[in-house]
């Protein structure tokens, strides 16, 4: 077993490499499609109360797993559930937050290279001259699909993919505080100097042809509108997107908090990361791709484009109003750039537990494993880019990015809080804390929050997971099933349970090389070995 000494250099460090991993392609791409398809201010009010009844209390319970794990040097979401939970099941269960994570990277450094490949495009202006949504749109489909050469050629996915996940593998390589710590100091002011500045901007567009103005498209959002209200798929959506948003499900977050110590404050920290997610998300997501879509396509049109497809707000309207301004091209490269930061930062979390597993539990080097699990992304991605075109990408997104997120949220709530008890989960979260959570949130992790996501899996499961499961529903965010799909669909899905039966081995493995013993525990590690860098307590 590693004894490893790795630790956060800072307390702003830590907390920006917390929001690094929250905030990501979903605030800014995934977010104003969601609100726009979903009629804006109809959306953001269960959106509001999802962040306040989910959101907050499972990023609490995130970091106290996290922090708890830690104290047994377990930075990986099998061990994390063990020393909650003193059952040979437990480690096996944990099992889950070790395949979304490595799912979840393979595809999400794809869709974080069509980010960098936009960039160059945008300072280039190699998309410049087209002028309509259906230019644009087939400009995007070129660049997507391989072997349609209409305007991209073969081998142009692969150098921005290959770019994306060689730079997020060698940030991994480099530690904690060397790597993603210092990423997240360099990447997140970046990225909300970027995102104000387009904010900004896209206030001044002024009117469209369409005679509507970007505060109609802030109007939009925010007034409140009790029309679909009624809708389950409204309710369902913005719960969704604050699990994506959040991060919350992933195992990334408690891997970050399995570094701190008992002496470490993390209610503080727990909330801060929230308020800089949401900030990132409903203040500037808010404020850049739908208002401008609005004042380009006016209301109507700005919703047909949001459920038109996932990303059409962000890689097809956007375009189009940057070729409608002066410098365009430097405000889009800015867009496109704030996406590829926001990007890295989750991405990097995301092969962090796999990381955590190896070094811990079986000895290897950071850098070995780093490397290893870029090689498998490496594969796995390439699947997603040969084979987008068949819904590849998309059913790994909804069984592993988003089904499984909430699978994942009910399991740890209803270990936290009911079999680790009430009590000592108030009282672990209090450990070191700068300040006191407010006594209501005690009554709503242990009851609210697993009754709330309990009624999510079961609408979430009869509306969509059970149809999807039989291919009678599409593909999630992909759609209706493409034509001759159908076997790439049933390969992704072999695919996710053969990692899954591989990591049920690796900790069978692990379990009976370090000669663990499941009713008894592990060997609690001393405060000082963990926390903070020596010399910088005084950050706290």
């Amino acid at each position: 077993m590693q004894q490893s000494n790795e630790a956060w250099g800072s307390r702003v460090g830590l907390i920006l490499a917390m929001a690094g991993n929250a905030v990501g392609l979903g605030n800014f791409l995934r977010f104003p499609g969601q609100a726009a398809a979903n009629g804006g201010g109809s959306f953001m009010i269960p959106y509001f109360i999802a962040f306040l009844l989910l959101g907050i209390p499972l990023m609490w319970i995130e970091w106290g797993i996290g922090r708890n794990g830690g104290r047994y040097r377990k930075g990986h979401i099998p061990g994390m559930f063990a020393a909650i939970w003193k059952h040979p099941a437990a480690k096996y269960i944990g099992v889950i937050g070790m395949v979304i994570p490595l799912v979840v990277l393979c595809y999400y450094t794809v869709l974080m290279s069509w980010t960098l490949a936009f960039t160059w495009f945008s300072i280039t202006g190699d998309y410049w001259g087209l002028t309509t949504q259906q230019e644009m749109q087939q400009y995007l489909r070129s660049y997507q699909v391989i072997g349609d050469g209409s305007v991209h050629d073969f081998w142009v996915p692969f150098v921005f993919f290959f770019l994306s996940l060689g730079s997020t593998i060698w940030v991994l390589s480099r530690g904690i505080s060397a790597g993603i710590e210092k990423l997240a100091k360099i990447g997140m002011p970046i990225l909300f100097i970027f995102a104000l500045i387009l904010a900004i901007r896209v206030m001044f567009l002024g009117s469209g042809e369409n005679g509507v103005s970007p505060i109609q498209g802030l109007e939009f959002i925010y007034k409140p509108d009790l029309s679909r209200m009624g809708e389950p798929g409204v309710w369902l959506a913005a719960a969704g997107q604050i699990f994506f948003t959040l991060s919350i499900g992933m195992g990334t977050l408690q891997t970050y908090a399995s570094y701190l110590s008992k002496k470490d404050d993390i209610a503080l920290s727990g909330i801060a990361t929230a308020a800089t997610n949401e900030t990132a998300e409903v203040v500037l997501g808010g404020s850049i791709a739908i208002p401008a879509a609005v004042a380009f396509f006016g209301v109507s049109g700005a919703m047909a484009v949001a459920q038109s497809g996932s990303f059409n707000i962000g890689f097809v309207s956007m375009p189009l109003v940057f070729q409608g301004m002066p410098f365009g091209q430097m405000f889009g490269a800015m867009w496109f750039g704030l996406l590829f930061f926001a990007g890295i930062t989750s991405s990097v979390a995301m092969a962090t537990p796999i990381v955590a597993f190896y070094r811990e539990e079986f000895g290897y080097k950071r850098e070995t494993v780093s490397w290893i699990v870029g090689f498998v992304a490496l594969c796995f991605g390439l699947l997603s880019i040969f084979w987008f075109q068949y819904g590849f990408l998309w059913e790994w997104d909804y069984w592993a990015g988003t089904f499984g997120l909430a699978v994942m949220a009910f399991i740890e709530v209803v270990l936290f809080m009911w079999v680790f008890k009430p009590e000592n989960a108030w009282h672990s979260l209090h450990q070191g804390a700068d300040i006191r959570i407010p006594g209501i949130y005690k009554f709503v992790m242990t009851y609210v929050t697993p009754l709330y996501l309990g009624i999510i899996l079961v609408w979430w499961g009869v509306k969509e997971a059970i149809p999807f499961l039989r291919l009678e529903g599409g593909i999630g965010a992909g759609g209706a099933i493409p034509e001759g799909g159908e076997i790439y669909v049933h390969i992704s899905r072999l695919l996710i349970v053969a990692i899954m039966v591989f990591f049920l081995v690796m900790i069978r493995i692990a379990w009976k090389r370090n000669r663990y013993d499941d009713r008894v525990g592990f060997v609690e590690v001393e405060d000082t070995e963990l926390g903070l860098a020596p010399g910088m307590e005084g950050a706290r």
